[in-house]
């Protein structure tokens, strides 16, 4: 199929090409590059040995999404575009909002119009708020508790989605609710390429094993978990990417809702520790206060996909952080680098 990849230069996107490439799918990228590179999708070429076809664009821009609609027959489309920092959805909700729940609806009307019906939507954990009871399941709360901006948006789109099908039941919508995404390609060519001060944890502890930066600050270190730190469900890139083809071979009319995760929980200290393994040397670290909104524990199951996708994570954070390792090791810089 053609694939039409919104966002397809970042970090899962990027993955995620090589995943379609490999497939036998035929990924059309657009990206406006202000989370990405376009060294990104050179490397991905490099990788798979298949050329790319790309657009420089916003997916606000109605205008130029029509142009990518009339010039390729899309079959289905995967929207990853949108801002994704939490902390920075706070400083400024306005722009979040605007560009993300205006891309997608920009996106929807494009589609609708050249009878593009079916989506996959690049969702978050961060819908289900504060946790009531973990393991997370697909019908655990969700729009309640939600501490930012960047997670009222998923939780907006999905609702906004939901509407479509609603209106229209030949939409096929896939709603994949990614936990928390590490890891990069084990050729080390591409990974997390994070702009400025990193928002994830993993890209952070892999600077400061690089010596880009001192050490970890540690967001408290006394909540109910196994050593006091906060514990996530952290899933390798290489398995979230599987999980986008596994949702468009398996696609069905109506709305349906993965987790995307490994069903275990990591915590801080214990992938500072596996990072260290991987890295061969100390990664310093600092107990600092807890941070507004943070919960003690978040994972989730993902039994649903495994029935239903035949999907499962199969990396371990061990590989994740070697293959992290890899990346930043070989590209200080990231994708500046080259």
């Amino acid at each position: 199929m053609n694939i039409l990849v919104t966002g397809g230069a970042g970090y899962i996107g990027s993955h995620t090409l090589i995943a379609l490439l490999e497939s036998g799918h035929t990924p059309i990228i657009i990206d406006n590059y202000c989370n990405a590179h376009p060294e990104s999708l050179r490397r991905v070429e490099q990788i798979t040995g298949h050329s790319v076809i790309s657009y420089e664009a916003d997916v606000c821009d109605a205008a130029a999404l029509e142009r990518v609609f009339t010039k390729h027959q899309i079959d289905a489309v995967i929207h990853f575009a949108g801002l994704k920092s939490v902390g920075e959805s706070v400083a400024n909700p306005i722009e979040y909002y605007r560009n993300n729940i205006t891309s997608t609806l920009s996106l929807l009307e494009v589609m609708r119009t050249h009878d593009v019906k079916q989506l996959i939507f690049s969702s978050s954990a961060t819908v289900y708020g504060e946790p009531e009871s973990l393991p997370l399941t697909e019908d655990s709360r969700v729009g309640v508790g939600i501490t930012n901006p960047y997670g009222q948006t998923k939780f907006m789109i999905e609702q906004i989605l939901r509407d479509v099908v609603t209106s229209d039941p030949e939409w096929q919508i896939t709603l994949l609710r990614y936990f928390n995404p590490v890891g990069a390609h084990e050729s080390g060519l591409i990974g997390e390429d994070p702009q400025g001060t990193p928002n994830n944890l993993l890209p952070y502890i892999a600077q400061v094993a690089v010596g880009q930066r001192s050490h970890v600050s540690v967001f408290d270190d006394d909540y109910d978990t196994v050593d006091g730190t906060g514990v996530r469900d952290y899933i390798h890139v290489v398995d979230l990417a599987r999980g986008h083809v596994a949702a468009l071979d398996h696609a069905a009319p109506g709305v349906s809702t993965y987790n995307l995760a490994t069903g275990t929980g990591t915590s801080v200290l214990q992938l500072i520790d596996a990072f260290s393994k991987a890295a061969g040397r100390d990664i310093p670290y600092e107990i600092v206060e807890r941070r507004p909104g943070d919960v003690a524990a978040c994972y989730a199951s993902a039994d649903l996909a495994e029935r239903e996708l035949n999907w499962r994570a199969q990396k371990t954070i061990a590989e994740a952080c070697q293959d992290s390792w890899r990346w930043q090791s070989q590209n200080p810089n990231g994708y500046l680098s080259s």
